[in-house]
């Protein structure tokens, strides 16, 4: 196998990962209390985390930008997993894993680091197209008031917008090692999550062996493994190609849930996949489009002014030089430095 396909199946591998994340948080939470999850979740993300921190020397302290960073994004990040897992705990997986990709084309809406201006308008023509997926999903077997757990998994997606913008916001320009803040980010939602699920530990103590499974498999594969493996990857390729296999994501959350959930389809809800998947990767092409050409101009701008300068420096020295030379001001010229020899 070549490197390339070798990155190309590790990137797979992390999206069926989280694709499949949405089915055994479904299944924790019939077992055990969100909350309890939740924070069994962080806490065995966390130990890891802080090994692999240890193994290379980093226990000695976080830098200032780490913790600037790392504190909020742990307090958004928590956000979006109570609303998410509560979510998923009132639909079905398939959904879940399909109206969370909604964030695809939410992100580039709230997040304005590295280009100007709006998205174009074809960005626009994508998100109706979700938006209409959405509706799809929703209906089920027909239209009807939203399921709560659609709902939830909606409000999921706008608050996983905001925490991916504000990620790019805090960590661009900045010496950040992703392990640390990853590692930061799993002891803060370790201690955010520690006092509300504090009364139901018994609970989780006498927990069967398949619900720690889950949540095993949450804390190790679908959080640590996923990053690093991500990181790996991502370092391996190009971002067009990272983001179109990443993108497969709902594609997984779907099959994984009628695969192994037991969940099915309906024809409205298959229109709704399709829409969403299609929309979500038009509505990434575009924006990605975009954001190359306004990088592109930004350089080409930078240079021309650059270039302006110089020329202008170019023609103020040449005008001058004139008036300085020896026979314009009577001046003798200064004696050239003799060169020594040897004694």
């Amino acid at each position: 196998m070549t490197d390339a396909r070798r990155t190309d199946v590790v990137l797979l591998l992390v999206a069926l990962v989280w694709g499949s994340s949405y089915l055994s948080a479904q299944t924790a939470v019939g077992a055990l209390p969100v909350l309890l999850v939740l924070f069994a979740r962080y806490a065995l993300a966390a130990l890891p985390c802080l090994g692999l921190v240890a193994a290379q020397g980093g226990l000695r302290g976080w830098t200032r930008d780490e913790v600037r960073a790392g504190l909020p994004l742990g307090v958004t990040q928590a956000a979006v997993l109570v609303v998410e897992t509560y979510g998923v705990a009132h639909t079905t997986a398939a959904n879940a894993g399909l109206i969370i990709s909604l964030t695809i084309v939410l992100t580039p809406l709230l997040d304005r680091t590295g280009r100007r201006g709006g998205p174009p308008p074809a960005f626009f023509a994508a998100a109706g197209v979700c938006v209409l997926a959405v509706a799809l999903l929703m209906s089920g077997n027909g239209f009807h008031a939203p399921r709560l757990g659609d709902l939830l998994m909606l409000a999921a997606a706008c608050v996983r917008a905001v925490h991916v913008a504000l990620v790019g916001r805090l960590t661009a320009g900045r010496a950040i090692r992703p392990l640390h803040l990853t590692t930061l980010q799993t002891l803060v939602g370790t201690a955010l999550f520690l006092a509300p699920a504090a009364r139901d530990l018994p609970v989780l103590a006498r927990a069967d062996a398949a619900t720690w499974t889950q949540l095993v498999y949450l804390a190790l594969f679908c959080s640590v493994f996923a990053f690093l493996a991500q990181t790996w990857a991502v370092q391996r390729t190009s971002a067009s190609r990272a983001s179109l296999l990443l993108g497969t994501e709902p594609v997984w959350a779907a099959a994984v849930g009628i695969a192994l959930g037991g969940e099915h389809l309906t024809p409205l809800t298959a229109l709704g996949a399709a829409l969403m998947v299609s929309g979500t990767y038009w509505g990434q092409a575009v924006e990605r489009a975009h954001r190359t050409a306004a990088a592109t101009q930004a350089t080409e701008a930078t240079e021309a002014t650059e270039s302006a300068i110089s020329s202008r420096t170019t023609d103020t020295a040449r005008a001058f030089a004139p008036a300085m030379s020896p026979e314009r001001t009577g001046e003798d010229a200064p004696c050239p430095t003799p060169t020594p020899t040897s004694i």
